[in-house]
C-alpha cells in the first residue's frame, strides 16, 4: 500500500485540511455503481433559498472527499431536483431528490437519504485547529473536531471517539463507518457496507441537523429518496458552504 500525502490548499475561501493517507488500491468496477450504505459528503456551493426555489429545477452539490474503494473523486457532482417547495408563511418547506453522481463523464444512478446537515459556520469550525495557538504551524499537524464531536489527530494520530478510535485521517477528511447514537434515528451499518465510508468532517455518529436552529428535517427520505425540510420561522436559506452528509439507499 503506497503512502502519499496530499498538500494543503485554500479553496473556496474555505481551508482544505491535508494529510498523509494510504492509498486505495480496489475501485469498483468502471465506477458504474455505488454499493448501498455508502456515504457521500457534500457541500453546496452558492446556497439553496426555498423563496427563490421551484419545483423540477435541478441541483448539483459537489462531494467534497473520494469515495474509498471507488473511481468517484473528490470534485464530483451529486445530481438532484427541487420536488416541491412551500413557502408562505410558516413553517416554510422544501422537499429534494438526489438521484445521481456525475464523475468522469459517468453518471451513476442513485437512491440517497439524509443522514446530517451542518451550517457553514459548524463547517468552517470543524476545520480549524482546537488549539488556537497551533494556528501558523503545519496544518498536518493539527487537531481538530468533526461535526458531531469526534476528534481528529492528524500527523499520524486517530480519529476518536472519547478514548475510541472510530476512524482515521485522509486527504480532505476522515474515513471512519457510520455508528448509532442513542436517542438518535440514525443507522449504522446498512446492508452490511463494512467499506471504510468518507465522512469529510462529520463524526461517525453525526445525525440530524447541526447550527441551523429553526431548520428540522421531517423526511430523512429512507423510503421514497425524498427528502423534507421544514424551517420553523418561514425562511428556509441553507447557505453557500452549507454541508450534507447523504446515504446511498439503493440504485
Amino acid at each position: 500500500m503506497k503512502l502519499t500525502c496530499a498538500l494543503g490548499a485554500m479553496l473556496a475561501g474555505m481551508l482544505v485540511l491535508p494529510a498523509c493517507y494510504a492509498a486505495q488500491t480496489s475501485t469498483s468496477a468502471a465506477g458504474s455503481t455505488l454499493p448501498e450504505g455508502t456515504l457521500l459528503p457534500v457541500s453546496i456551493g452558492h446556497g439553496l433559498n426555498a423563496h427563490k426555489l421551484r419545483a423540477g429545477q435541478t441541483v448539483r452539490l459537489r462531494l467534497m472527499q473520494s469515495v474509498p474503494q471507488t473511481s468517484v473523486h473528490r470534485g464530483a457532482k451529486v445530481v438532484g431536483r427541487v420536488v416541491s417547495v412551500s413557502t408562505p408563511g410558516a413553517p416554510a418547506r422544501l422537499a429534494i431528490r438526489f438521484d445521481a453522481v456525475e464523475s468522469h463523464g459517468q453518471r451513476i444512478p442513485i437512491r440517497t437519504d439524509l443522514r446530517a446537515i451542518a451550517s457553514p459556520t459548524e463547517v468552517q469550525q470543524a476545520q480549524m485547529p482546537e488549539d488556537m495557538s497551533s494556528r501558523g504551524l503545519n496544518p498536518e499537524t493539527w487537531t481538530t473536531q468533526q461535526i458531531g464531536g469526534d476528534q481528529v489527530y492528524r500527523g499520524g494520530g486517530p480519529v476518536a471517539q472519547g478514548v475510541t478510535e472510530v476512524g482515521k485521517p485522509v486527504a480532505y477528511g476522515v474515513e471512519g463507518q457510520p455508528r448509532i447514537e442513542l436517542g438518535k434515528p440514525c443507522r449504522g451499518l446498512v446492508a452490511d457496507n463494512t467499506r471504510p465510508q468518507a465522512l469529510w468532517l462529520f463524526s461517525v455518529n453525526a445525525c440530524g441537523v447541526y447550527g441551523f436552529p429553526n431548520l428540522t428535517v421531517e423526511h430523512a427520505g429512507r423510503s421514497t429518496g425524498t427528502i423534507e425540510l421544514a424551517s420553523t420561522n418561514g425562511q428556509l436559506h441553507l447557505g453557500g458552504g452549507t454541508a450534507l452528509l447523504l446515504r446511498v439507499d439503493g440504485q
